[in-house]
């Protein structure tokens, strides 16, 4: 669920960041208090208000669904719902704070991650709850008058909470499982035959984190090696935290098998988490890091080159070098070779067809991970999940995801480990 709610949320931006920003002091800010303009103190106000705007949007509409909406529960039920709610949202930001912030601690994390999750699922069933509450009074179930308000509020109230657990028991179990292979055959035309056929597993978002997956990784990688692959890919956000962090969750990853190459290029994530690092770490595990370059694939007497770029985040986060830097990745190339280019974010697809990109391979969006999210990651990024085309030569794979950021749910929006299978001469064509 990447861009989005976690864009309000996540560190490099949003909630958890305004959180963080708002609670410390800014340059100046003592000058300001003693008798400068107050602009400091006044953004911090500003900051702190969208916060407790979003709190209060998400936690709000499923208290009132389930206690207060004319439900008329026993009075010790609504005071024990309300404690919860209460102890939830003023909880949460620190929470957030401290298990993504600088601390990185664990369990706090896995704490706030799991609340969002279950707060964005309740959010989501209460305002459907509210419409279908709106379609029992038209068609007069319940009945009228005091007594019948009360009935359709509980079917309401019941609904909600029924369906809301139904889906996180299963949101979860889809979120940990290894994921199930999607497999899928993509024609470049510009491949040689000698080439046809090759087989190309991606694994995007891993999102090593709080909840220790180790056994997973290892799970993960044995499915990857069921696969024979000609080439492995990792399309970045790897991790949620340093390599030293999550060195054991992703040791596994040095163990994947392939005949001509395995690579990875950095997402987002990998700039709030020692980037550098990440691509020294894969490196040490055996993948060639697609750090603004390439390497070419040979095999029949048909050449592939494989290249990769930098987030497109990368530039702000004001490490040296590293910025998405296409020309660089492709210099030295052999114009007439097809090209697969791995880069995190759909986004960059615009850069790629410019390019002349045969293949560009992506991942970041996880498929909106929890619905409706899809829809708001599609106001970001132009494609959600899938084979999409991008001007007359470019296509564009974008992976659902491996793993899953945060809330450990996916509701609607499975995980993948993709498998294409790379087919020489026109085909199908990929949808706009």
């Amino acid at each position: 669920m990447e861009s989005e709610l976690e864009s309000e949320l996540r560190s490099d931006h949003g909630t958890r960041e305004t959180v963080a920003t708002a609670t410390r002091p800014e340059p100046g800010a003592g000058a300001a208090a003693e008798g400068g303009s107050g602009r400091p103190r006044r953004s911090m106000v500003r900051r702190l208000s969208v916060v407790l705007g979003i709190l209060l949007l998400l936690f709000v509409p499923p208290w009132w669904t389930l206690f207060a909406s004319g439900v008329d529960w026993p009075l010790p039920v609504v005071l024990a719902g309300t404690v919860v709610f209460a102890a939830s949202l003023v909880s949460f930001p620190f929470l957030m704070f401290a298990g993504h912030g600088k601390r990185r601690a664990d369990r706090a994390a896995r704490v706030a991650d799991t609340t969002l999750g279950v707060i964005w699922v309740l959010f989501t069933w209460s305002v459907l709850g509210g419409l279908a509450r709106l379609v029992l009074i038209g068609f007069g179930v319940g009945g009228g008058g005091e007594a019948g308000g009360v009935d359709r509020a509980r079917i309401v109230a019941v609904a909600v909470a029924a369906v809301s657990v139904g889906l996180l028991a299963w949101g979860h179990y889809e979120a940990m499982r290894v994921p199930r292979v999607r497999r899928l055959d993509v024609h470049v035309p510009r491949l040689g035959g000698g080439l046809d056929g090759t087989r190309v597993v991606v694994l995007a978002d891993t999102h090593y984190g709080p909840i220790d997956r180790a056994a997973w990784s290892a799970r993960v990688t044995e499915a990857v090696n069921a696969l024979d692959a000609d080439v492995v890919v990792h399309a970045g956000d790897i991790a949620d935290g340093t390599p030293v962090q999550r060195r054991e969750q992703s040791a596994p990853l040095g163990t994947v098998r392939s005949r001509l190459a395995k690579v990875y290029v950095t997402g987002n994530h990998e700039y709030g988490s020692e980037a550098q690092g990440w691509l020294d770490r894969m490196a040490e595990l055996g993948w060639e890091p697609l750090h603004n370059r390439h390497v070419v694939v040979e095999r029949g007497g048909d050449a592939l080159v494989l290249a990769g770029v930098d987030d497109v985040t990368a530039e702000s986060s004001g490490l040296d070098g590293h910025r998405a830097n296409l020309t660089g990745a492709l210099a030295g190339t052999d114009p007439d070779l097809p090209v697969l280019l791995v880069a995190h974010q759909p986004k960059y697809v615009p850069q790629a067809a410019a390019a002349g990109i045969d293949l560009q391979i992506s991942g970041h969006t996880h498929g909106g991970q929890i619905w409706p999210f899809n829809f708001l990651v599609r106001i970001d990024q132009p494609v959600v999940q899938g084979l999409s085309r991008h001007g007359e030569r470019t296509q564009l794979y974008t992976s659902r995801g491996t793993g899953f950021w945060g809330p450990p749910f996916r509701v609607f929006a499975p995980s993948e480990i993709t498998l294409l299978t790379l087919r020489s001469g026109a085909g199908p064509a990929a949808q706009p």
